[in-house]
């Protein structure tokens, strides 16, 4: 069957080089604009959800959120493989892990119907988030924002109206994260002490102030709900009554009553009442000046370089709007991390190729088997390379490095075709036989016996490595790109040695061409 299928490529050696010709040309042109990352989605299916409760404890978020979602709520999800959750003061984090395998929107949505029955969970906190999908190497970007001139307070504002929203509308990007940021707010600071001699309870100043704001998130308080104007009645037309609260300093807020029997009192008689930003868990500065860093996380499968430059663009844009405010994109990036990688990849490459070619040209003494290597090995690689851009893939570092270890074995494939080509080059042509018949007779035959022992050896390889797919985990994933990449690029080194290289030593003799027979 293989020694059919080698006169049947002679047959056919124009079209196959043209094949082959187009390969090596799609390859150059397309892998440059293939999607690269530094690690394939080696990270199971997750999702998170988030229940912010303010002014809870640790213990609190745990006794009234955390655990009453996961026993309750949470328990019983399909393929669920594990619940990790997490309780901070003010927030509550359940982590969701799916078996392998499973649709990350079909999970998604199964989370998302068992939230609608959150509001079984008690009255103090914000509804459940279902928070973004993240890639298992999902920070992309990290920006440092500074000011001179702004403080962190209106820098925080500025990034939070500002920048996040443009950020976010940059396609794969799935977070934007303020780390330092600095709410702007109206903070009603009171003493124990002093309530308890006037009077006043601390429910009635948090009533107080509650309903003296916009909205508060408070929902037992009537500012929870707003849109109760109602509306004015007219011979002609209805009207709708807006409330316009005058509040818009701390000295307005602290003129408001006290709700209760105390009226006479008010906010300010008190309590302390300024403007200032929520408590930090945290905080690191690399310098005096205002600082905030934005954290930017992209989407799972999602090509990390058109991400950076999207985020790149947007930054360009929102410039002009942030004045006096520096931006300084180059604090973390993962995009120059994989262009320095593959630019190094590419020229290590690049000159172990050209020195295969030299070698190749050296030990057999012949210019022509130097051409062969030369062509071949670069139309196995792309044609490797193509394969993966049919499926989909992107290029990572385990998807290059199986590749790289297929290379070892591309380059044994060509050493043993030149040198069964070369010792077939020496035999005698048969009766009748030149130039032409002897190339048609003999090559088939020279790559026949050469190529069956190779196959034979190429199935061990496989079977060798095939146990690495079974690999649960984490390592599973992560390491079953380099697996399945190697034997791709095996395989296809097969078929460029069955074909191409075949078309190529009938152009290409390995020497001069034997005299004819005498017999």
């Amino acid at each position: 069957m293989m020694a059919a299928m080698l006169h049947l490529v002679l047959q056919f050696r124009l079209l196959v080089l043209a094949v082959a010709a187009g390969i090596l040309a799609f390859g150059l042109t397309t892998l440059p604009g293939m999607a690269v990352d530094a690690f394939p989605e080696f990270a199971p299916p997750q999702v998170e959800i988030q229940t912010e409760a303010l002014g809870l404890s640790a213990a609190e978020v745990e006794q009234l959120i955390t655990s009453p979602m996961e026993a309750d709520l949470l328990n019983g999800v399909a393929w669920v493989e594990a619940i990790r959750s997490k309780s901070v003061p003010g927030l509550s984090s359940i982590q969701m892990v799916f078996k392998p395998g499973t649709d990350l929107f079909r999970a998604r949505q199964l989370v998302s119907e068992r939230l609608t029955q959150a509001r079984a969970l008690p009255n103090v906190s914000a509804a459940p988030v279902l928070m973004q999908p993240l890639s298992s190497t999902s920070r992309v970007m990290m920006i440092r924002l500074t000011s001179t001139d702004m403080s962190a307070i209106d820098m925080s504002v500025l990034a939070r109206w500002t920048m996040k929203p443009g950020l976010l509308s940059v396609p794969g990007v799935a977070n934007v994260a303020i780390w330092g940021q600095r709410d702007q707010q109206l903070q009603v600071l009171v003493d124990p002490a002093q309530l308890a001699a006037k009077g006043v309870t601390l429910d009635e100043v948090i009533k107080t102030t509650g309903n003296s704001v916009w909205v508060s998130p408070l929902s037992y308080l009537e500012a929870s709900t707003p849109g109760t104007g109602g509306f004015f009645e007219t011979g002609h037309q209805r009207i709708g009554v807006q409330h316009v609260l005058p509040i818009a300093s701390p000295q307005d807020l602290g003129q408001i009553p006290i709700e209760g029997p105390n009226g006479s009192l008010l906010l300010k008689d008190v309590a302390t009442v300024q403007t200032d930003h929520q408590p930090l868990i945290g905080d690191a500065l690399l310098s005096k000046e205002a600082e905030l860093l934005l954290v930017i996380e992209k989407f799972p499968e999602t090509n990390t370089m058109a991400v950076t430059k999207g985020v790149d663009e947007a930054l360009k844009a929102l410039q002009p709007g942030l004045p006096g405010v520096k931006i300084d994109a180059t604090v973390y990036r993962q995009a120059s991390f994989i262009q320095e990688e593959v630019g190094t990849l590419g020229i290590a490459l690049l000159i172990t190729l050209v020195l295969i070619v030299a070698m190749f040209g050296a030990f057999f003494r012949s210019w022509r088997t130097a051409v062969i290597s030369l062509i071949t090995i670069p139309v196995a690689l792309s044609a490797a390379a193509l394969l993966l851009y049919v499926r989909g893939s992107g290029m990572n570092t385990m998807v290059l490095a199986g590749m790289v270890l297929a290379l070892a074995v591309i380059v044994g494939d060509v050493a043993e075709d030149l040198n069964g080509l070369a010792g077939a080059n020496g035999l005698p042509a048969g009766p009748g036989l030149r130039g032409k018949e002897w190339r048609e007779a003999m090559i088939p035959e020279a790559m026949r016996s050469v190529r069956t022992p190779m196959l034979y050896s190429l199935l061990i390889m496989a079977l060798a490595v095939t146990p690495a797919f079974f690999v649960a985990g984490e390592n599973g994933a992560l390491f079953g790109p380099l697996v399945l990449n190697y034997l791709l690029a095996l395989a296809v080194a097969m078929v460029v040695a069955l074909t191409v290289t075949t078309a190529l030593a009938y152009y290409l003799p390995a020497g001069n061409r034997p005299a004819p027979s005498s017999r």
